[in-house]
Parts: structure tokens; sequence; C-alpha cells
């Protein structure tokens, strides 16, 4: 499988990516565009799983990704209970209509 780059060099790409799983864990539901809501979908399945994992390794893996401990800890205390019993598809994508300064497909990306 392959990565979009998002025409940004690799760490503009990470920073991105960071700042959305952050929001996405934070808020629950976040607008974006839907090449950054696919890439953002990659991320966030992972850093669920690290929840899902529990252990101080897992934890510390997620720590270095998310920009901010109060969402790390709620992704590791509320949002790892929520999805024990479900292998994967934590997140839902929902169009909406295109921007109106360059018409970029805008989508709703939400936890499950």
């Amino acid at each position: 499988m392959t990565h979009s780059k998002l025409r940004r060099d690799s760490s503009a790409r990470k920073a991105v990516l960071r700042s959305l799983v952050t929001s996405l864990f934070q808020h629950g539901r976040i607008q974006t565009t839907e090449a950054k809501a696919k890439e953002l979908r990659r991320v966030a399945d992972k850093m669920i799983s690290l929840a899902k994992r529990g252990d101080l390794h897992a934890r510390r893996q997620a720590l270095s990704y998310i920009m901010e401990e109060n969402v790390t800890r709620k992704l590791f205390s509320e949002l790892a209970e929520k999805y024990t019993d479900r292998n994967g598809g934590y997140t839902r994508i929902m169009k909406l209509e295109p921007r109106k300064g360059d018409a970029a497909p805008l989508v709703i990306i939400e936890l499950m």
C-alpha cells in the first residue's frame, strides 16, 4: 500500500498528520480534505491499536506521535475500552460539498 505525499516534504507531512490525529482524538470528529483524511485514517488506526495493547512501550510510542499528553491519556483510558471488541475500522469518512475557494473535496472524519 502506498502513502500519499500530500504535496509536502516528509517533515511537513509528518507534522500535518500529527496535528490531525491529535485533533481527531481530542474532538472526536474533524473536517479536512479527502486526501488528508485517507492518510489520517491509517495513523489513527495504528494509534488505537497501540492503545488497545496498553503496555508502557505502546504508551511511549503513542506519546512520541501525539502532540498532547492529555489526548494520549484519553486515548489509552476511554477510547481503548470503547474499541476492545472491534478489530479495525475505527473511523468513518463522510463526504461534504467541495470547498468554495479551490473546489477541494472536503470530508468529515470521525471516530466510530
